[in-house]
């Protein structure tokens, strides 16, 4: 069976703020890791959630899994990369200006079959 794949790109949040939340759902059951994500406090929670409901219409649509199938399918792999950053400028004192990066996240969900 070919990997059943979902990507979010350009996420306006710094990844290493993102893998904590990953870190947690890695390795998971589909319905385990929606309902750690629906109750997590972290910003990101949400987005790969989002990313994750994606994943598995992917699987009933790409692939006609049924909802027995779905059950058994497994987070086999998250990947939390980094985006471009925008690059904005703070003014400081004495007419001098300070960089500020805001970060972007590239997320990669893979799921697996596991019987």
């Amino acid at each position: 069976m070919p990997e059943i794949k979902a990507k979010l790109n350009y996420l306006r949040q710094a990844p290493r703020k993102v893998r904590l939340v990953a870190d947690l759902i890695r390795g998971m059951k589909v319905k385990e890791a929606k309902a750690q994500l629906e109750f997590s406090p972290k910003r990101a929670s949400k987005a790969l959630l989002k990313l994750l409901n994606s994943a598995i219409a992917n699987a009933k649509h790409n692939f006609g899994l049924s909802d027995e199938e779905i059950e058994k399918l497994v987070i086999k792999e998250i990947r939390v990369d980094e985006g471009p950053k925008l690059k904005r400028w703070m003014p400081q004192a004495r007419g001098s200006a300070h960089p500020i990066h805001k970060k972007t996240s590239h997320i990669t969900i893979i799921l697996e079959k596991k019987e």
